[in-house]
């Protein structure tokens, strides 16, 4: 597979199913706002703004799929988000739905 075919495919993925990616990242360990954005940066070579991450994590969270809680670190207050029984209900939806996808024959 071509490398440049991988990289576009992996950054539409992204940038279309944000939510799902943002939803991953933080099932893989709880976490704040900027170091996801690093994440998404480094590992799908994708800049997102803030403008774009910060409403979509308040969303999942007003869907139930996350909560919040302010910490403290070295004086400085960071909300880190947590993925929820909901939103973990969500991402194996979506897994399951993409799998049966996959394996469709009449497509």
């Amino acid at each position: 597979m071509p490398e440049d075919f991988k990289k576009e495919i992996v950054q539409r993925m992204t940038r279309n199913l944000l939510d799902i990616q943002l939803l991953r990242l933080i099932q893989a360990q709880p976490t704040w706002g900027y170091r996801i954005k690093t994440k998404i940066e480094v590992q799908f070579h994708l800049k997102i703004r803030h403008g774009a991450l910060y409403p979509m994590l308040n969303s999942l969270e007003k869907k139930g799929f996350l909560t919040s809680q302010k910490q403290h670190e070295g004086g400085r207050a960071r909300r880190v988000y947590t993925i929820t029984k909901k939103g973990t209900e969500y991402l194996d939806t979506y897994y399951s739905v993409l799998k049966e996808e996959m394996e469709r024959k009449d497509i």
